[in-house]
């Protein structure tokens, strides 16, 4: 690689890093290696400034300007005009260009002679869709159907346009489609059931809560930008409670620090619910006027809860639970921020409507600086042109309506009610062994690593083993990449035009494409246009896909009326001068307490949840019953997000290995010493890795941060997670969640 693309540096971007902080989050031209003269000299007018923003599944989605100077990108830094970046990026968003220009990075299409050999080698575009498209038609001439196509995607570009991959797969026929969510979707049907939606206040609207509590979550590491909020709150005299399984970050900057047993957060809140229930500190004029059920929840507090149980359960001291429980109940307003993390249980679901419950009877919901803040779709009411493709004429699949779900039938043609076949995309590796009647045959994999992230990863070695074609789309030769026959080399966002929303903030951004296209690599609408030229050759009319595409065009077909009222824009070229937040009545989500529930009203008594096969009320859950010694718990890190940022040689300084986190008084029982490399076991698998002794972890707790390190590392956190099901998800995403949190291992010392 030249001087030239190398652009900034590592040795760089460690020396700006280091310079200004991560906590600073300074715009990255600060982190230039010029001199304190060459700095004032800078000028924008000798860039090209394009406006992107990250599309990675992250609660923060920056709006980025990126600086492109002789057709490279020179440097990048946060979007000033968004109150929510103002300005900065994690270390992660400042390590994008690298990710660009890295030597690493898969440049053309590749065919890989045997599965895990790394016998890779280069084919033009035209053999690797000669090949695709042969076996795609080679599975509709035998089966009569391409339900022998599978479909894995999620959230690994979160740009709107990339759902053109589904949209591809729709223009080819009905196929399998793997889906369902492992990230939130147990808090999703939660926040349903209760309040009609899942709808959270601004984030920004943060700093007016005068009791702050964060439950399950991480923003210090996870949503760097929301930590101003907090601060600020804090500083204007709120109250931050931390509540964690682990000693993070975020809790170190709180006031109080609970660290309860796992998976036992329903117990908690409701014991608080009961203490706020007998002080008589309940908002009567929210549980009467605007509630249903409130009288049958009281009841069961009653009958069933008390703060000394809650104790027993959560290992929080009852004392503890009734302050934080009165000062919650008597601040004006209090919040709640719902971590996803603590949703990933055998129990997840109704832990969240225990939390859920707290805020309401409290009166916090609706309010500003108050509410259960969990996520929002708000701003992502885009055409979804790029998804909405027609299928073929004359392709079969599933019956509808018309027909017993499960069955295709070959002889009812267009009078058929045919659809897609669906599979839960947390039980990936059981679904291909377990489907029949076409059985998976071929799979496409984008925006997606199944093997760093996807689980029991023995299983799903043997799983890959029964297809017969594997496709992957990546920028990065990943342990998936790995175990697939063809590699299809994709954009990186400053290759390609998008358009970002966020699921936590109210900002929506442009993402311009601020360079051609390295080498070979194509974006996934473009690949899927390249498909379709391909099979229309080799067979006229199997796929309706657009063969002739302007991606630029294709962004604009996203936008309608509706999205432009709502952010206050003529045309989608004004996010051009830079990001644009949504126009909200206020800040509270539910202002008006007017819910999209089925009574239009809060629930704590929901028949729609009782339908679907839970409690009608938010009562308490038991989590998922120990099977091994120690709770084994696989959080996000600081340095990437899933398999993604780690495997940068930049990144390696902040990161270099993984570790096995676990307490001083568990590892001196086991004979293991700081540093030690052991063995950590379970029924799924094993892995073995270093330790590190702290007290950050509870007792009998072992931590192990999820990652992906890139070649010559095989670390694995799936070789331990099975894929036990959450108990809420099916009812808003398709699938139940997945109990990511509620595992179990071993470790002895190796």
């Amino acid at each position: 690689m030249s001087q030239k693309t190398r652009a900034l540096s590592r040795r760089q971007f460690l020396k700006g890093i280091s310079v200004a902080g991560a906590a600073s989050l300074l715009p990255l031209r600060l982190l230039m290696p010029y001199s304190a003269e060459a700095a004032t000299a800078f000028r924008e007018q000798d860039f090209q400034i394009f406006r992107n923003a990250c599309p990675r599944n992250c609660y923060d989605t920056c709006s980025i300007k990126t600086f492109v100077k002789d057709g490279v990108v020179q440097f990048i830094e946060g979007a000033q005009e968004s109150t929510f970046t103002q300005g900065g990026l994690c270390v992660k968003g400042y390590a994008y260009p690298r990710r660009v220009y890295s030597p690493d990075r898969i440049k053309y299409p590749m065919v890989q002679d045997g599965r895990r050999t790394g016998n890779w080698r280069r084919v033009s575009w035209d053999e690797a869709m000669d090949r695709i498209a042969g076996k795609i038609l080679e599975i509709k001439e035998k089966d009569g159907s391409l339900l022998g196509l599978g479909l894995t995607k999620y959230s690994g570009n979160f740009g709107i346009t990339n759902y053109g991959v589904e949209g591809m797969m729709s223009s080819l026929g009905y196929t399998t489609r793997f889906v369902g969510t492992p990230c939130w979707p147990a808090g999703i049907d939660a926040q349903n059931y209760d309040l009609g939606d899942m709808w959270c206040n601004d984030p920004e609207d943060m700093v007016k809560s005068r009791y702050v509590i964060i439950w399950g979550a991480n923003p210090a590491w996870c949503s760097v930008h929301s930590m101003k909020y907090v601060n600020e709150a804090k500083r204007r005299g709120a109250k931050v409670v931390v509540i964690d399984p682990v000693f993070t970050q975020t809790a170190a900057k709180g006031d109080v620090y609970w660290q309860p047993e796992a998976s036992s957060d329903g117990a908690l809140a409701l014991g608080m619910a009961r203490h706020i229930l007998d002080l008589g500190l309940v908002d009567s004029d929210f549980v009467n006027n605007h509630a249903k059920g409130f009288a049958e929840f009281a009841a069961y507090l009653r009958e069933n809860v008390t703060v000394e149980w809650a104790a027993g359960v959560s290992g929080i001291p009852a004392d503890q639970i009734r302050e934080v429980a009165e000062e919650f109940a008597s601040a004006d307003p209090a919040t709640i921020w719902i971590g996803y993390g603590m949703q990933r249980h055998t129990n997840g679901g109704a832990s969240v409507r225990a939390i859920d419950a707290l805020v309401a009877m409290t009166g916090n919901v609706g309010k500003e600086g108050g509410g259960a803040r969990y996520g929002h779709l708000r701003t992502w009411g885009f055409n979804y042109h790029a998804l909405l493709q027609k299928q073929p004429e004359g392709a079969k699949g599933f019956i509808g309506a018309t027909g017993p779900k499960g069955e295709f039938d070959f002889t009812k043609g267009e009078a058929a009610s045919f659809t897609d076949r669906t599979v839960n995309i947390n039980k990936t590796a059981q679904a291909i062994l377990d489907t029949k009647d076409p059985a998976l045959k071929m799979l496409w994999v984008s925006c997606k690593n199944p093997f760093a992230q996807d689980f029991d990863r023995p299983k799903l070695e043997k799983a890959f083993d029964t297809l017969e074609m594997v496709v992957s789309v990546e920028q990065f030769f990943t342990e998936t990449v790995n175990n697939s026959d063809i590699v299809l080399p994709v954009t990186t966002l400053f290759e390609e035009w998008t358009v970002n929303a966020s699921y936590w903030h109210y900002w929506v951004g442009i993402n311009e494409q601020a360079i051609k296209p390295m080498y070979e690599t194509k974006s996934n609408i473009e690949i899927a246009a390249l498909l379709s030229k391909k099979m229309n050759q080799l067979s006229p009319g199997s796929c309706t896909f657009p063969q002739d595409i302007d991606t630029r065009e294709w962004l604009e077909k996203e936008f309608n009326q509706g999205i432009y009222d709502y952010l206050g824009i003529k045309h989608w070229t004004d996010l051009k001068n830079g990001p644009v937040k949504a126009r909200l009545a206020s800040s509270a989500s539910w202002s008006d307490k007017k819910f999209g529930t089925p009574s239009g009203q809060y629930e704590f008594h929901s028949e729609l949840c009782q339908q679907n096969g839970h409690d009608a009320l938010p009562r308490y859950k038991e989590g998922r019953k120990p099977y091994d010694e120690f709770r084994l718990l696989t959080p996000h890190t600081k340095f990437g997000l899933h398999s993604q940022f780690i495997n940068l040689d930049w990144m390696h300084e902040f990161n270099k290995e993984p570790f096995l986190y676990m307490h001083p008084d568990d590892a001196q029982e086991k004979k293991i010493a700081d540093l030690d490399m052991v063995r950590v076991f379970n029924k799924v698998g094993e892995l073995k890795i270093k330790v590190k002794l702290t007290s950050n972890v509870a007792k009998k707790s072992l931590v192990i941060y999820e990652a992906w390190f890139g070649q010559g590392n095989d670390f694995n956190v799936q070789n331990l997670v099975d894929d036990e099901s959450a108990d809420m998800g099916a009812y808003k995403t398709g699938a139940p969640g997945v109990a990511i949190h509620g595992q179990f291992a071993n470790v002895e010392r190796v």
